[in-house]
């Protein structure tokens, strides 16, 4: 039966998978005043859970000055995702910034901002082979590193660096400026932006890790091998997936189910070790940390738990055929068969493999959970012009899956519910000082004008509300200040006065009510030097200011 098998399987050709991706490619468009690119190696090497020494991390840059004075003095950085075999190059990030025409990279620009992207691509270190877009996340971090202490040293003045990580580039940042910090070192950066980052995990069906696996142990097809080596089996990958294919095999089985482990779970040392490191370091305390999800904040489904996915009969060719019936992973604390695969010759049983999947109690599976979304077309490669799979997609009853969940893009801790609508300021919080959260579902990483504008008045220091309304009513009699803050109060009755001081990176410092205060409020505020947020709020409404403090 086994030549069967093979005789079957060679039909099948998984080169397509090989092109997997898990945000919409960019449309490509022509960027203006274009540099070079440049190399970048870590100053600090990185031994990963299953290697033997440390090595160090390579990348590559390149600067796109702004189109107002061309000097490099306000630098934001763009990091490379997940993008196992760099398909997405410079040219790739840089456009992945548009939306509605128009390209959010192109806008800064236009006010002074300078682009620096950063890519991820493969390489070869001290004879190791490294596929720098799916490598460990941490070695990723200390090419950032190398890449914010180079800006600092090159940038003119002293405007402190924005960083932009969409998908697991959020996760790179977060990991390199929580580092500087712990290891006292001045990252100089006043605002880190996290784009649909998975802070608690992304997700792939787990039907389809099995499929694929199943069909590349069998066949021995070096193009499905590759596609579970460097992509499902990327370190990468095994660090981010909340449940992943390695934690449910059999001892000694390479695609086997073992039926004791039907529970979501990672992979075995890699997972958990990355989790728990990443909530060891936390968020960076002297940065704006604020994100934006692509995931519904309304609780809105991506299809259904415990869904068909596909059920289909494909014709391979030379009497071979075979039935594939997927399923999304099943309702809270219930089991069902996520993957059915037969195989036939001529209408003759050749083999089958079956697995099954559990949801906990207290949470549906999470591949319909509200979250930036990817397609299981996507990661087919959309076929590549390889007909079996082109049918296989063009039989999918549900082709979006939840990639990261919103409750994972929130980094809240405290929900254990892949479903419930965040709840952001109650009781599971969040550890970001402001978010964009869509009503509905959007694909992963998508730009919107919405979430543009949001990313904009972040970058301008706005803050998402007007620093100051158009009445004018509230006036700082001097700033810079010292340590004496004094506020003139406009002559009419303004009732209850409530003044709150808040840090740039939006921690609250201070708050004091005044009943009918007149003339000019007299506030001793023993801040360090820096840029502050004064938020008044009266009868009438609100206003903010801002303040610096030169002492």
């Amino acid at each position: 039966m086994k030549y069967y098998c093979l005789l079957f399987c060679s039909f099948v050709s998984l080169s397509a998978i090989s092109q997997s991706y898990f945000q919409k490619k960019p449309t490509s468009t022509p960027i203006v005043h274009r540099s070079v690119v440049t190399p970048i190696v870590a100053t600090i090497g990185y031994q990963g859970y299953d290697e033997t020494q440390a090595y160090f991390g390579e990348g590559e840059y390149e600067i796109f000055l702004d189109l107002v004075d061309g000097t490099l003095d306000k630098p934001i950085i763009v990091l490379d995702g997940f993008d196992p075999g760099d398909s997405r190059d410079i040219t790739g990030l840089y456009n992945s910034l548009n939306f509605d025409g128009q390209n959010l990279a192109d806008i800064v620009r236009n006010e002074g901002f300078d682009i620096v992207v950063l890519n991820a691509p493969a390489y070869t270190t001290d004879g190791k082979a490294i596929d720098g877009g799916a490598d460990y996340i941490q070695r990723n971090a200390m090419v950032l590193i190398a890449l914010i202490d180079l800006l600092n040293d090159q940038k003119v003045g002293d405007e402190e660096l924005v960083i932009l990580g969409p998908s697991m580039g959020g996760l790179i940042a977060r990991y390199a400026l929580s580092y500087m910090e712990q290891n006292s070192l001045d990252a100089e950066t006043r605002l880190y932006i996290s784009f649909d980052s998975p802070h608690r995990g992304a997700n792939i069906p787990i039907s389809l890790q099995y499929l694929i696996n199943y069909l590349a142990q069998e066949t021995g097809d070096p193009d499905a091998q590759a596609i579970v080596d460097n992509v499902l089996n990327s370190p990468a990958a095994k660090e981010m997936l909340y449940d992943h294919l390695l934690g449910h095999l059999q001892a000694g089985s390479d695609y086997l189910q073992d039926p004791s482990k039907l529970l979501p779970i990672g992979a075995p040392d890699f997972r958990d070790a990355f989790q728990a490191e990443l909530d060891a370091l936390g968020f960076p305390q002297n940065v704006r940390n604020v994100t934006m999800v692509n995931g519904s904040g309304q609780g809105t489904t991506t299809g259904m738990a415990g869904m068909q996915v596909v059920d289909t009969t494909l014709d391979l060719g030379g009497g071979a055929t075979a039935n594939v019936l997927l399923h999304f992973t099943p309702e809270a604390g219930m089991t069902n068969n996520v993957t059915d695969f037969r195989s036939f010759f001529f209408g003759i049983p050749v083999d089958t493999f079956l697995a099954d999947a559990q949801a906990f109690g207290f949470t549906d599976g999470v591949d319909s959970s509200p979250g930036g979304t990817s397609n299981i077309s996507n990661a087919l490669g959309d076929g590549s012009g390889n007909p079996v799979i082109a049918d296989f997609i063009a039989a999918l009853d549900q082709d979006a899956f939840s990639f990261i969940p919103v409750i994972s893009a929130l980094a809240i801790e405290n929900e254990d519910d892949w479903y419930a609508a965040p709840d952001i300021g109650g009781t599971h919080t969040s550890p970001f000082v402001n978010s964009y959260i869509p009503q509905t579902n959007e694909s992963h990483v998508m730009v919107t004008a919405a979430s543009a504008q949001f990313a904009l008045n972040e970058i301008r220091q706005l803050l998402g509300i007007e620093e100051r309304d158009t009445l004018n009513r509230y006036a700082l009699a001097q700033n810079p200040i010292g340590e004496l803050l004094q506020l003139q109060v406009p002559d009419e009755g303004r009732g209850t006065v409530t003044l709150r001081v808040f840090a740039i990176t939006g921690q609250q410092l201070f708050i004091k009510t005044f009943t009918n205060p007149s003339g000019t409020i007299r506030l001793d505020l023993p801040l360090a030097s820096g840029s502050y947020l004064l938020k008044i709020t009266d009868a009438a409404g609100s206003e903010t200011l801002r303040f610096l403090v030169n002492n």
